[in-house]
């Protein structure tokens, strides 16, 4: 893998200052942004790429290979794809993107006039998107834990939702990410989630994720696609997809494409992590 280039810039640098959960959102960025610079990009995140270069941190020490980098893009991807066909469904829609981090979502998907879409993190990540990204009309940044109920009074309740999480649910504990999906669904008159989550015996393993790890973070809740159905009577999976299996995996390098499909024959290790696209 070609690794983005972080020499230092002709203007000051935003410096991070993360740690914990919250750090590991550098670890999808640059995921993303040195997808961007492979010979076949999955997501080519270019703005990605850019955030790396003009980010005060030194992102070398994820130590991501290029199997990483794809697992990223695709995860980003797939879920772009379930958020895009929302859209192309309801022209006036809002859409709320939970723990969005430094993720470029809504400028890859570029939503439409009628659009509303509400990015939420914790205020220091939130401040940092504000150095980093432009501001475009009907789009808000709400810096706010995920789990205080608070913040929702300020999603409006007139349209279909997208409710979107990526790398979230699995750093947050049980009660307080099923409350948070079944406030979400209370909230909004319809709509639609994509997310990905991680299973139980994940949670058990996850001294093997080495962006947990590094990073000094912690993974709490582990569920499956029955967990997932018994958050609400109103709730539907409509498709529900292992990450070794996603879409798009045959773009992976060779050996990496291989470990996959060897490892996805392994139901334990299959369903370790896996996407959600449901409607409610």
């Amino acid at each position: 893998m070609t690794s983005p280039s972080t020499s230092p810039s002709t203007s000051p640098r935003p410096k991070v200052q993360l740690t914990g959960a919250p750090e590991t959102l550098l670890a999808t960025l640059y995921g993303r942004a040195a997808d961007s610079r492979s010979k076949r990009p999955i997501l080519g995140d270019t703005m990605a790429l850019d955030t790396v270069r003009r980010l005060d941190y030194d992102f070398r020490k994820m130590r991501l290979n290029a199997g990483d980098a794809a697992g990223v893009a695709l995860r980003a991807r797939q879920l772009d794809v379930w958020t895009a066909g929302f859209l192309a469904r309801h022209d006036e829609a809002t859409v709320v993107h939970l723990g969005c981090g430094l993720d470029t979502r809504v400028h890859r998907l570029n939503p439409g006039p009628g659009v509303r879409w509400f990015d939420v993190d914790f205020p220091q990540v939130i401040e940092l998107r504000k150095q980093l990204y432009p501001e475009r009309a009907g789009y808000t940044m709400i810096p706010s834990s995920v789990t205080d109920p608070a913040w929702m009074e300020r999603i409006p309740t007139d349209r279909p939702t997208m409710i979107v999480a990526e790398g979230l649910l699995m750093y947050l504990a049980e009660e307080d990410g099923t409350a948070l999906l079944r406030r979400l669904m209370a909230h909004a008159p319809s709509g639609e989630l994509a997310f990905d989550a991680f299973s139980p015996f994940a949670i058990r393993t996850q001294w093997i994720n080495r962006i947990v790890v590094r990073a000094g973070a912690r993974l709490y809740w582990g569920t499956d696609a029955a967990g997932i159905a018994a958050l609400s009577p109103r709730l539907e999976i409509v498709e529900n997809v292992s990450a070794l299996e996603v879409p798009g995996i045959e773009k992976l390098p060779a050996a990496y494409r291989l470990g996959a499909r060897a490892w996805a024959k392994l139901p334990k290790v299959r369903d370790m992590a896996r996407m959600y696209h449901c409607r409610f």
